[in-house]
């Protein structure tokens, strides 16, 4: 009997200490969580209202205001004891409750990131703050008179004139010298701080907190590159003999400034037809406002709060912020009635549709997309809508004669605009990834090596200009341009997912999701409501049935 009760003892000891301890360290870590939620909430929501008020502003203050948040928010992140009670906790594998797991491996990645030196993070965040500021309050010059991006822009699509065009091209690169050896001072920083914390530099640390791979985003580009190598030489000699022809000169004489934007990521409109007509004069708000509303995801209480149209002072570009995780929603634009910012318009709602449509009932950690890079796919997603010739016609009244018009030559720019896109894609990431493997290297010639291989663009005699710091993207979202390609992949394939799927329709023949609300409910319901609580691979298995695969993008592209 005794024999008996002593074994029965020592089972019931070691249900205790076996099983009853991870739910012992599970109330530890929901205990940890709650007390961090409550200290980071006001905090990051006040840090993300500075931001969008020096955005709009351009003041000095508000952009010093912004960097004071941040680094306060960085430093709740930089607790060396609060990262290691996450650690040892991760390491001990007893977090059994899937959400309580999912909002650990996320505080994890966001705690290992700020494990630097204060002195060191507040560098690297006020650096940072400033070339934004620069970039904000810079406009370049074209014969001593100022212009915006706009004005760059419209001259790059229009103008006939050579001179002309390379003077607003030159315009365009200007911010570059200004703000090139703070970037380079910046990358050497975030490089310092990644090999504090067993990271050869910052590149390969923002890909392995991001939960992505380095080999693995290697190899999906070398992929697209051999597969688009190609079909991007055809359309792009199709494309220079038009531009040769319309600027009179010889294809081979085509300098960077001949192409319709600064950096040649957009797509030339030379196939005889300029969608900007169809747009001129149109309300650009009410439609896409129009448009959501169809799909079931209105959008109005989010241009309520935003900020659209251009002006002195005021962030040049577009971008979509969250600022509470709770449903305020906001994007800035610097809107004209044509068709880029239709794109920009619907690309921007696309972020904020997805940031509005999370589950506010998930725990406060998990309420974001499950990857940046998803939220850039329904950003995309939408965004292409612009150029979709059934669509127009809907939403801009068009008569059949105007759609056949556009439908002559839509095929051939959706694929072109997609191939330009994927070949400037890889010059972002294989140049990014080189610039912190060696910022001491000659990185005005690094960048037109890229752009000749990838881009095939001819670099100007004799150029050496840090033109690649005239990207805001390496100061202002470093080591993220990737995604936007990841971007694209995942967009196809959400897509086909709806057509096959959803719509049930044979072919994506005339498929313009307009009034589609089951379009708009499966995207609620299987992506933006699952917020962060899956593996982003996970979070697209789930919805489309298969992992992320370039398959879709490839059949809907580039064959």
């Amino acid at each position: 009997m005794k024999s008996v009760l002593t074994t029965f003892s020592l089972f019931a000891l070691a249900v205790l200490v076996f099983g009853c301890a991870p739910n012992m360290q599970e109330k530890k870590l929901q205990a940890f969580i709650d007390e961090h939620v409550e200290t980071v909430k006001p905090l990051a929501k006040a840090a993300a209202l500075a931001y969008w008020e020096a955005a709009i502003s351009g003041k000095p203050e508000d952009y010093e205001r912004t960097s004071e948040l941040t680094l306060e928010v960085r430093q709740i992140y930089s607790d060396r004891s609060d990262f290691e009670f996450l650690r040892d906790i991760k390491k001990s594998g007893r977090i059994r409750d899937p959400l309580l797991n999912r909002q650990l491996q996320v505080l994890y990645y966001a705690y290992l990131e700020n494990q630097m030196d204060p002195d060191l993070l507040k560098q690297i965040v006020d650096l940072s703050t400033e070339i934004e500021k620069k970039f904000s309050t810079f406009r370049g010059t074209i014969d001593g008179r100022k212009v915006t991006d706009n004005q760059i822009k419209q001259i790059l699509k229009s103008s006939t004139d050579s001179a002309e065009r390379k003077k607003a091209w030159l315009a365009s690169k200007q911010v570059g010298p200004v703000v090139a050896s703070d970037l380079i001072r910046l990358v050497k920083l975030r490089n310092q701080a990644a090999r504090k914390l067993g990271f050869d530099n910052y590149h390969t640390m923002s890909l392995t907190i991001s939960e992505q791979d380095v080999k693995e985003i290697d190899g999906i580009f070398e992929e697209l590159y051999k597969l688009t190598n190609v079909p991007y030489a055809k359309v792009k000699a199709e494309l220079d003999r038009r531009l040769a022809d319309k600027y009179g000169i010889s294809a081979r004489d085509l300098m960077p400034w001949h192409y319709h934007d600064p950096f040649f990521q957009e797509t030339p409109m030379v196939y005889e037809l300029d969608l900007d007509v169809y747009y001129e004069g149109k309300d650009l708000r009410a439609l896409a406002e129009t448009f959501y509303a169809g799909v079931g995801l209105p959008v109005e209480s989010i241009l309520a709060k935003s900020d659209l149209y251009e002006r002195e002072g005021k962030n040049p570009h577009a971008f979509c912020t969250h600022i509470d995780r709770a449903g305020d929603v906001r994007i800035l634009c610097n809107l004209k009635s044509n068709e880029t910012w239709m794109e920009t318009l619907l690309h921007e709602l696309g972020h904020g549709v997805y940031d509005k449509y999370l589950d506010f009932d998930s725990p406060y950690i998990l309420r974001e997309p499950a990857h940046a890079f998803t939220t850039e796919a329904i950003a995309m997603f939408f965004g292409r809508l612009s150029r979709n010739p059934a669509w127009m016609q809907q939403m801009l009244g068009l008569s059949d004669e105007q759609r056949a018009e556009i439908e002559k030559v839509s095929g051939k720019y959706a694929q072109l605009k997609q191939l330009i896109f994927a070949r400037w894609a890889m010059v972002m990431y294989n140049f990014e990834k080189q610039l912190y493997a060696d910022p001491d290297q000659d990185l005005n010639k690094l960048w037109w090596d890229m752009v000749e291989k990838y881009q095939l663009v001819n670099r100007p005699v004799g150029r050496d200009e840090p033109d690649w710091a005239a990207k805001i993207h390496f100061s202002a979202a470093p080591c993220y341009y990737h995604n936007y390609m990841l971007g694209e992949l995942l967009a196809s394939q959400l897509h086909h997912a709806l057509v096959q799927n959803v719509l049930k329709l044979a072919s994506d023949e005339d498929v313009s999701y307009v009034g589609r609300e089951k379009a708009g409910r499966f995207l609620r319901e299987n992506v933006f409501e699952a917020g962060d609580k899956y593996h982003w691979n996970e979070m697209i298995a789930r919805a489309t049935g298969e992992p992320l695969t370039a398959r879709y993008f490839v059949d809907q592209f580039v064959q």
